[in-house]
């Protein structure tokens, strides 16, 4: 399709899969080919962990170096000490993605962070937080553990309290808040009828389920090899180990059990390697909910033109 087509729509293009299928790479292949018809792109970061300084190798964050001369948004926006926040993240999002399409550019919004991507793409409505509220939620959290809260969550908003688990306080927290303050179930969720913010078009990246599994694996065995230790012991002075976001990353919470010798190296990579085909298997669930999903194989060798027929 001509790029005069895609420029003139102003489509947000979003790319989307499990972790380890190529998204980064084909949002580049993309870029460059939208550029060299004449039509500019832009790139904007969906990945959480990705916006922390410094947290690089475990996240397979594209140095300045790996970027080709595509402009980037939203990376190493926050301190590892930062507690990431999806309200705040669809704002700055959605800011960047008007100020890409008004200069003239596609805007490409790519990453395997399930809400943050809808939190951009659909139209979310965050509810509002109480500092008091919230200071007294956090204080039960400490005094009482997550497993309480979970309990009574389950009781006002057993949805809620499925979808989080019993063990992410944090989660458990902001859901009990929603409760309390609008006296609903927990609203940042998918909603069965989304409504679009702003024309979209969404490519999904597929792998079959041993082929992931296998790339997962690899992938966190190269992350050890690659300096995630020495990355996070330099992060440690930076305040890692009290961030609430960054310090539960995969892998980052791994490297740090092992450097304090509460895991061994195999231990710590065993670990990584659970949570990373675990995490996947939620982002293909999370993502397949969509149907207006068009999926691309991730080893397609024509992905690129595969994807510029749905544009």
């Amino acid at each position: 399709m001509p790029s005069t087509t895609v420029s003139a729509n102003r489509v947000l293009v979003v790319i989307v899969g499990p972790t380890g299928t190529g998204k980064s790479e084909l949002s580049l292949d993309l870029a460059e080919s939208l550029r060299a018809e004449g039509t500019p792109a832009e790139i904007v970061n969906a990945d959480a962990m990705q916006l922390y300084r410094g947290m690089d190798i475990g996240t397979a964050k594209l140095g300045a170096d790996e970027q080709r001369g595509i402009p980037h948004h939203l990376l190493d926006v926050l301190a590892v000490t930062d507690e990431a926040a999806v309200a705040r993240y669809q704002t700055e999002a959605r800011s960047s993605i008007e100020d890409i399409a008004a200069r003239g550019a596609v805007p490409i919004l790519v990453g395997g962070s399930g809400l943050y991507v809808s939190s951009v793409v659909f139209d979310f409505q965050f509810p509002a937080t109480d500092p008091v509220l919230r200071a007294r939620l956090e204080a039960d959290l400490v005094e009482q553990g997550p497993g309480v809260l979970y309990a009574r969550l389950k009781v006002v908003d057993p949805g809620a309290a499925s979808r989080i688990g019993a063990s992410n306080g944090r989660r458990l927290v902001r859901a009990l808040e929603v409760v309390e303050l609008t006296g609903a179930p927990h609203l940042a969720a998918l909603p069965g009828e989304p409504v679009y913010w702003r024309p979209a078009v969404t490519l999904g990246l597929r792998a079959p389920r041993e082929e992931l599994t296998a790339r997962l694996d690899a992938r966190v065995d190269r992350m050890w090899a690659g300096g995630l230790l020495d990355e996070v012991r330099g992060l440690i002075p930076a305040g890692l180990e009290t961030g609430v976001t960054a310090s539960r990353a995969i892998g980052y919470a791994q490297a740090l059990g092992q450097l304090s010798g509460r895991l061994s190296q195999a231990e710590a990579i065993e670990q990584t390697q659970q949570l990373t085909r675990r995490y996947a298997r939620r982002q293909v669930s999370w993502f397949k909910r969509s149907q207006d999903t068009h999926w691309i194989d991730y080893d397609a060798p024509d992905r690129v033109e595969a994807a510029r027929s749905h544009l």
